[in-house]
Formats: C-alpha cells, sequence, structure tokens
C-alpha cells in the first residue's frame, strides 16, 4: 500500500479493517507489552437507513508488542486521516467500545475537547502511548480511549470502568491531564468530576 490517506477519508469500515497491514516480522527482539490492545474503526458517515448503533463499529487489529503499534499507528491510526463523524478506539483486547460491555457498564469517561487537528493527533498519540505504556497508576480501571472527529469539534475520550469509585476516577483523570497537559472532564450519567 503506497498511501493510506486516501483509504481512510473515504472509505468504509469493511476496507479499512481489510486494508490494515499486518506487521511484518522482523529479525531481533519484540518489545512485549503487558496486555494486548484492539483498535476499532466506526464510521457513521454514511449509516445505513433503520440500522442499529454500533453496526459499523469494527474490530480491526490486536496488537501486544511495541512494534506492532507503532507499524499501526504511522500506517493508518491518526485522527487527521479520518472522516467526519468517525471514530477510532483503542480499547483493552476483550473489551468491545460500547457501554453495553460488561466492563463498561458501571462506568464513566473523562472528555478532552480538541483545538484542532494537530493538536488532536498529539493528544492522541500521547495518550495512546500512556495506556499502552501502563502509565495509569489505576490501569486497571481503564477500558479504552476513543477519539472522534466531528464537524464542529473533534473530541478524545478516555473511557473507565467504575465512575462511582471518586478517588480512582479523579486519581485517573490528574494523570491524564498530567500526560496531555490540558483541562478534561468526567462524563458519566452527570458530570460528577473536574480536574
Amino acid at each position: 500500500m503506497a498511501t493510506t490517506e486516501p483509504l481512510v477519508e473515504g472509505s468504509t469500515a469493511e476496507e479499512v479493517a481489510a486494508a490494515v497491514p499486518v506487521p511484518a516480522p522482523e529479525a531481533g527482539l519484540k518489545h512485549k507489552l503487558e496486555r494486548k490492545w484492539t483498535f476499532w474503526f466506526d464510521n457513521q458517515s454514511k449509516p445505513k437507513q433503520g440500522a442499529a448503533w454500533g453496526t459499523s463499529l469494527r474490530k480491526v487489529y490486536t496488537f501486544d508488542t511495541v512494534e506492532e503499534f507503532w507499524c499501526l499507528h504511522d500506517q493508518i491510526f491518526k485522527p487527521s486521516k479520518l472522516p467526519g463523524n468517525a471514530d477510532f478506539h483503542l480499547f483493552k483486547d476483550g473489551i468491545e467500545p460500547k457501554w453495553e460491555d460488561p466492563e463498561c457498564a458501571n462506568g464513566g469517561k473523562w472528555t478532552l475537547t480538541s483545538k484542532g487537528k494537530g493538536n488532536l493527533d498529539t493528544t492522541w498519540l500521547e495518550t495512546l502511548m500512556a495506556l499502552i505504556g501502563e502509565q495509569f497508576g489505576d490501569s486497571e480501571d481503564i477500558c479504552g480511549v476513543v477519539v472522534s472527529v466531528r464537524q464542529w469539534q473533534d473530541k478524545l475520550s478516555l473511557w473507565t470502568k467504575t465512575a462511582a469509585n471518586e478517588s480512582v476516577q479523579m486519581g485517573i483523570g490528574r494523570k491524564w491531564k498530567e500526560i496531555i497537559d490540558e483541562d478534561s472532564k468526567n462524563r458519566g450519567a452527570k458530570a460528577r468530576y473536574t480536574v
């Protein structure tokens, strides 16, 4: 594949999932991560009439090494390459990016509104590296992260498992704020916490 930009901008979820390059095995040591992570893609820009929410959500690739992550990120997973109304998700393997997933059902999310596509790419990458690098003290309470590209406002949301646990939520929020150096708000049923 010579370039990935046209692939994502006008592509369906199926085309993106089918075109993700499988990182070629290289000679030498692989740097294993603590856990497996899965990228998901959701293109809501072309919804089918009467389709239920989540029908365009597709699992794209599961990885567990630093090398696979960089190959995937460099090739495809940059928010600036997304069409409007599309999302990239990075969740722990085995957790679907849906509130109906048992791991997410009692959770909440910290949300950051982006100030521009370049800033969104940077903040997304910093968040991904913090997640796969296990930089959050309460990493067991994190489900994943979603980047959403919209016409008027892009956003990044860090999903957690237990919205009612204030000390854990505040710890995650403070750490994320430190990582991305931005203001963020936790959003569950109501905005309970602010850092």
